[in-house]
């Protein structure tokens, strides 16, 4: 099959450091041209593939300090939509821009949404064009969209199985990897380390749109023995911090989409204390591979539990529904079943 893969110019592919959905279009790039697949990747340049790479542009554009890309993926989607012959499936990663320019081709591009969907500033674009095939990335994740929109199927992301290895041992810290922002809650898992006397080591970066958030709210709470701030960490580092702790601390407070952090560090066989929002209940078998709580009590208690667990099945749960393998197989079932049912009807629609 000949696909396109359409990654954001935020970052390479893979990214050099923080970026969930450059690194699963990198995993589901390479697993796509191990499987025998002829792929092609729009991204940004400096990515690094066994696939065609077409940049569109010179490097990952926030590390450039590219504020707005828009110009710049309007471009590479325009290249993509001159060179649309050459593809049975363009698959875009790109959450908005695509619609219009490719609202004839619903027959073979489909779009993975791998963000918040229940952010009211975009529904006009997906009412708009509800035939446009889209994946989602957990159930939960599709909740706040409409009703007929035109869903092909729902795919966990998947790592392959080298990436975290499976560390047998852990550690004695408690790990928060991701962002700081007010719905990551961050406070939640200095609380959880301080109640239950365990340290937390916190790797996380801070986007310029919440740094008054860290300023105000979690600055003053890392001046306590307990807690390190270590910062933005690599791809590579990544994966060490979170196979080297007791648990990783997942304290959510929001419709989290899927949260790739979660089955990082199950590869690695560290469990998970996750509050049970978005797509948490879909991602961790409760009392296998982590706990799922509803409060702190609750979440200072699964820590003590977690000390318990199995890592050996935490890896298993792994192994048995996220490896790139697995991903990869679905979304070439996904292609298939819209190149099956494709009817030529659906390249007017938008023009009806």
């Amino acid at each position: 099959m000949r696909i396109a893969q359409i990654s954001p110019l935020a970052e390479a592919v893979p990214p050099k450091f923080y970026g969930g959905t450059e690194r699963v279009v990198s995993w589901l790039t390479e697993e796509l041209v191990e499987q025998g697949h002829e792929v092609t990747l729009f991204a940004a340049g400096g990515s690094e593939t066994r696939a065609k790479l077409v940049p569109g542009c010179e490097s990952g554009l926030r590390l450039q300090g590219v504020r707005d890309h828009t110009a710049s993926n309007l471009v590479m989607l325009d290249n993509v939509r001159r060179r649309a012959n050459e593809f049975d499936i363009i698959h875009c990663h790109i959450d908005l821009l695509q619609y219009p320019l490719f609202q004839d081709m619903a027959h073979k591009v489909v779009s993975t949404m791998h963000g918040r969907l229940d952010v009211p500033d975009f529904m006009p674009v997906y009412k708009a064009y509800p035939h446009m095939p889209l994946i989602s990335i957990s159930d939960k994740q599709r909740e706040p969209m409409p009703s007929n929109m035109n869903w092909l199927a729902t795919i966990h992301h998947g790592l392959p199985a080298d990436v975290c290895p499976y560390n047998p041992d852990g550690g004695d810290y408690l790990a928060f990897l991701g962002r700081i922002s007010p719905e990551k809650r961050p406070d939640r898992a200095i609380e959880i380390a301080i109640r239950s006397g365990i340290k937390l080591k916190m790797a996380a970066k801070v986007d310029k749109a919440d740094q008054e958030y860290f300023d105000t709210m979690i600055k003053p709470m890392l001046d306590h023995p307990l807690i390190e701030f270590i910062g933005e960490i690599n791809e590579h580092e990544k994966c060490a911090f979170t196979g080297n702790a007791l648990a990783l601390v997942f304290p959510i407070d929001w419709i989290e989409p899927f949260g790739l952090v979660m089955i990082e560090a199950m590869s690695a066989g560290t469990p998970i204390v996750a509050w049970n929002n978005g797509s948490v209940p879909e991602v961790i078998e409760d009392g296998v591979a982590g706990v799922i709580v509803d409060s702190m009590d609750e979440a200072v208690a699964a820590v003590e539990r977690v000390r318990h667990f199995d890592r050996a099945a935490v890896r298993r749960s792994f192994e048995a529904r996220f490896t790139a393998t697995q991903m990869a197989q679905n979304y070439v079932a996904a292609y298939e079943s819209l190149i099956a049912k494709s009817d030529p009807t659906l390249r007017l629609v938008a023009a009806e």
